[in-house]
Order: C-alpha cells, then sequence, then structure tokens
C-alpha cells in the first residue's frame, strides 16, 4: 500500500554531525525525531569526522541530486611521521617515521601540487566501488586492488599552522575528493608519510556550518520544522520565464520551445 505522505515535513536540513556517528546513523536520528521515512543525506562524512551534513526531507529529496555534487570546504589536521591503510588514525599502522624538521613554510610547499585540477587514487579504505563491490569491503578481507585515479578539483589547501608533528589546515575542493588521500600523499612527497588526525567540513556550497543544528538539538518533529530551509532557497539555480500560453503544457511535462521564453 503507498505511504500517504501529505503530513511530511518538506524541505532541506543543515546538521552539525558530531564524532563516532556514521552519517546513516545521522539519518535513523531524524526519521525518530520526524516519524517520517523519507530522508536522505546528501554527501557522507567519515565516522570520525565532524560538521556540516545537509539532509533532504520529503519532497525536498529531488533535490539530492543539485547538493550532493556541490564544493566542500573542511578544516583538519594532518599528522606527519605516520602512515596507516586507511590514510587517518582509524587503519592500521603501516610505517612510523620521526618527521624531519619543517615548517610551515615547507609543508604548504608540498600541498602546493595538489591545488588545481589533479587525478587523486582514492584510498583502498573508502565506499568506491570496483567491479561492483566497495573498496572497504575488499580491504576488510586483506585486499588491496588497483584503484584507477579519478578527476577532482582542490581550490585550496592552505596550511594555517604547524606545531610538530600536527599541521592545521583548509582545504576547499570539489565533491568526490578525499582530505584523507591528500595527506597521505603529502606526507609521501615530504618522506615521512602523514595521516587526517581530524576533519569537519565547514561549508557545502554556500551553506555553512554557523547555520546548522546539532542533533540533540533536533530532538522532535517541532525542532526539525522550525530548523528547515524551503526548497526554493535551498539551491542557487537558473531561472527561466514562459509565457502564459505555454505554461500547462510544461507544468504537465511537455516541451517548451525557445520562443516560448521571456
Amino acid at each position: 500500500m503507498k505511504r500517504d505522505r501529505k503530513n511530511d515535513l518538506n524541505g532541506v536540513l543543515l546538521v552539525d554531525k558530531p564524532a563516532g556517528m556514521t552519517s546513516h546513523d545521522v539519518v535513523d536520528r531524524l526519521r525518530a525525531a520526524t516519524g517520517m521515512r523519507r530522508i536522505g543525506h546528501t554527501g557522507t562524512l567519515d565516522p570520525a569526522a565532524t560538521g556540516l551534513m545537509i539532509l533532504c526531507l520529503g519532497a525536498a529529496t529531488r533535490l539530492s541530486e543539485f547538493l550532493t555534487g556541490l564544493d566542500k570546504t573542511y578544516e583538519g589536521v594532518m599528522r606527519l611521521g605516520i602512515v596507516t591503510d586507511s590514510y587517518d588514525l582509524d587503519g592500521a599502522v603501516l610505517e612510523e617515521h620521526l618527521p624531519p624538521d619543517l615548517d610551515c613554510e615547507t609543508i604548504q610547499d608540498a600541498c602546493r601540487p595538489y591545488i588545481g585540477d589533479i587525478m587523486q587514487t582514492p584510498p583502498m579504505v573508502s565506499a568506491v566501488k570496483i567491479e561492483g563491490k566497495r573498496l572497504y569491503e575488499r580491504a576488510r578481507k586483506g585486499e588491496v586492488v588497483e584503484r584507477p585515479p579519478r578527476p577532482v578539483t582542490v581550490f585550496e589547501f592552505t596550511v594555517k599552522e604547524y606545531t610538530p608533528p600536527d599541521a592545521y589546515f583548509i582545504v576547499r575542493c570539489s565533491s568526490g575528493t578525499y582530505a584523507r588521500a591528500l595527506c597521505h600523499d603529502v606526507g609521501q612527497d615530504l618522506g615521512c608519510g602523514a595521516v587526517l588526525a581530524s576533519l569537519r567540513r565547514t561549508a557545502v556550497g554556500r551553506h555553512r556550518i554557523e547555520s546548522a543544528a546539532t542533533l540533540d538539538a533536533l530532538a522532535d518533529r517541532e525542532a526539525v520544522e522550525a530548523q528547515l530551509t524551503p526548497m526554493g532557497e535551498a539551491l542557487d539555480l537558473p531561472e527561466v520565464r514562459i509565457v502564459d500560453a505555454a505554461r500547462r503544457v510544461f507544468v504537465n511535462g511537455g516541451a517548451v520551445d525557445r520562443n516560448e521564453l521571456m
């Protein structure tokens, strides 16, 4: 039997994800709070990561594909002198080294080649599918497979501070970029290895973490409804106007001729 959706909440919700939860855990919490099943997120965060998640509720799930592809901004910590199989602190340690005598400028120089349009090899422990299987599923079985590099864009990769062995950075990048892979690659170039020690997503497109609510503040349906962004305000999309005579054709899914645009 088809579910009655007339009482669904419809809109976009900005959530500040805490550490220790999967993105699916966050969705489940919101489903419990609202009594709705029709909720989806627009881009995962690793369990250890915190920060901005955008959730689509009700009819707003139709916007998911547009929000998923937006650029992301992160603040993170790159720890030098260690290599793990997951490129972060959750993985098995493969190597440990004493970092050389470095300063902020030297680390920034190592980051510079990764700014711009680059080809990035995803971590073995990731959700990327190869031959129909998630890489992390293969990694759990001890497999290491060849991962084709993928095109990504890094708009900014700035080292803000270095307190050995930790380099504090900001990265602004296209969707699908792995910040932990950036840390790993920089560590290899420096000759001492590096992992992602912490990560916080601070922006998705024009949406900022300052506008997000904590999960604790979204404990019930009323709290969620008060925090919702209307669908019409969630995206910056191009706008066209059509002549009145063509409006009925358009809303019923018909094609509109160019000369019927205003």
